[in-house]
């Protein structure tokens, strides 16, 4: 067995039910999470052969930055839950792995310990109703060296999540969480989501931070044209990893429609969601994304073997993209075509 195919189970062993729950859930009926990985594995690859694969590369650049495996770690809340160092341990691992950490706004770990570590990372925010709050939040992250904006934009409202007795907010410490928040006698309202958002949003973060600006949660070709459009460096095809609007398209099959409408515009793709084997990630580049994103297989990993089993996961995935790449007769990622991936039932 995939030493990846264990990390759940194993995890779930080491965490409170309730942290384990909220982890892997998705919202509503769990149609959108349950569909993410099984998406993927609806693709089927055309090979070349008779080409000259036995040097294969895997590097490539993210906004810029060199990166050793075309797989980042996607911004997640509660690291404290899975390991006692939290984001700490997350980023040793991905600068371990010569790779790029997304930041959660919601973290346990100030920018400025993060920022000490020298790893890459891009920090995800939520706009919320009270921009103060979020206006100070970019100017500390870019302070502690920041290297992009994520802005969530599927977010007006937070999911629903069915819970049955404890959740994982019974049990969250001081500390744990929204290390980040600025000071202040914030309400409820102010922490809320704003709902409010247009495009426009983009350039604004753009300014204030001197920053790329990706955008994540775009699941539509229009919306990813209208993003271009407005400046965004980057678009991230995500639902969200299920938790947000539930029976929205897998990730999978959004992609090669947003990769087409942003082509040739100079913005990257990235895609996450269900991304487990070193074969959804060639579709995923062959279909347009410049790199893949993994989040709960990150919080397993860090879950069961801290910073080492975080290095591990993504030089395990990026081993399988290699073979993979070998199979398919294509020794660079900047080769890969759309040809090379069809439907299954095409």
């Amino acid at each position: 067995m995939r030493w990846i195919d264990t990390l759940e189970t194993a995890a779930a062993e080491r965490l409170p039910e309730a942290v384990h729950r909220y982890f892997r859930q998705g919202s509503a009926g769990g149609i959108s999470v349950g569909e993410a990985t099984a998406a993927w594995s609806t693709y089927r690859f055309r090979p070349h052969v008779l080409n000259d694969v036995s040097t294969v590369g895997l590097g490539t650049t993210v906004l810029g930055e060199p990166v050793d495996l075309p797989i980042l770690v996607a911004p997640s809340t509660m690291h404290r839950m899975a390991d006692p160092d939290g984001e700490l341990a997350m980023a040793r691992g991905v600068g371990a792995a010569k790779s790029v950490i997304g930041l959660s706004s919601n973290a346990g770990t100030t920018f400025g310990e993060l920022g000490k570590t020298g790893v890459p990372w891009w920090l995800q925010i939520y706009v919320v109703r009270n921009r103060e709050i979020t206006e100070r939040m970019l100017d500390a992250a870019v302070a502690a060296g920041a290297r992009a904006v994520v802005l969530t934009a599927d977010t007006p409202v937070v999911g629903r999540k069915e819970d049955d007795g404890e959740t994982v907010w019974d049990l969250v410490r001081p500390g744990q969480l929204l290390a980040n928040l600025p000071a202040g006698d914030w309400t409820d309202d102010d922490l809320a989501k704003a709902d409010d958002l247009n495009p426009d949003v983009i350039g604004r973060l753009a300014e204030r931070t001197g920053l790329p600006v990706v955008v994540k949660g775009v699941l539509r070709g229009d919306d990813a044209k209208r993003c271009a459009d407005a400046g965004a460096a980057g678009i991230i095809v995500s639902n969200h990893g299920g938790r947000q609007l539930d029976g929205s398209i897998p990730t999978a099959l959004a992609l090669p429609e947003v990769a087409e409408a942003v082509a040739g515009s100079g913005i990257e793709v990235y895609v996450d969601g269900g991304i487990r084997r070193g074969e959804h990630i060639l579709a995923a580049l062959a279909l347009g994304a410049r790199a893949v994103f993994v989040g709960r297989p990150a919080l397993w990993a860090l879950t069961v073997g801290s910073s080492a089993g975080v290095t591990r996961l993504l030089t395990d995935l990026g081993t399988e993209l290699d073979h993979a790449l070998r199979l398919v007769g294509i020794p660079s990622l900047s080769s890969l075509t759309p040809d090379l991936v069809t439907g299954r039932f095409a």
